[in-house]
């Protein structure tokens, strides 16, 4: 197994697409759990005005082979820091590339996104129904009334 960044300095990639995500065997194959990662101060640019764009992510997840390591995860989610695109699409992007690259059993990713001209925009994405029997707790995210 060949990792990229754990235990070694890594600076931030210059893109989402330029980020290298790191997986590495799941010790717990044959029974689903739940792996969850939680980016409450998530970043990007608006595609239009370029000004920044903040969220609270949450990445739920079944692991099926493998798990992704959680410094490259860190990393490809600062990436979005300087990316301008606009929530729906950083949103099920991140989500849509998790499950091509790490093929899970099944994944979720919340988008709660702060006010825009007023408006929160929340996004939801997942990939599928999620295995019977795998506990599912809620993402634990209000609906937005001055979240903090």
């Amino acid at each position: 197994m060949s990792l990229t960044h754990l235990g070694q300095p890594s600076a931030l990639p210059a893109s989402p697409e330029a980020a290298v995500l790191d997986y590495v065997p799941n010790p717990r194959t044959g029974r689903p759990y739940l792996v969850r990662f939680t980016a409450p101060e998530f970043t990007s640019l608006c595609p239009v005005t370029g000004q920044p764009d903040f969220a609270h992510l949450v990445i739920d997840y079944a692991p099926g082979a493998t798990i992704v390591e959680s410094k490259s995860l860190k990393l490809f989610l600062g990436a979005f820091r300087n990316h301008a695109a606009f929530h729906e699409d950083c949103t099920v992007g991140i989500g849509e590339r998790l499950v091509a690259e790490m093929a899970p059993l099944w994944l979720r990713i919340g988008g709660y996104w702060y006010p825009r001209g007023g408006i929160p925009i929340d996004v939801f994405w997942q990939s599928g129904a999620p295995p019977e029997g795998l506990w599912l707790p809620d993402q634990g995210v209000p609906s937005y009334r001055g979240r903090g």
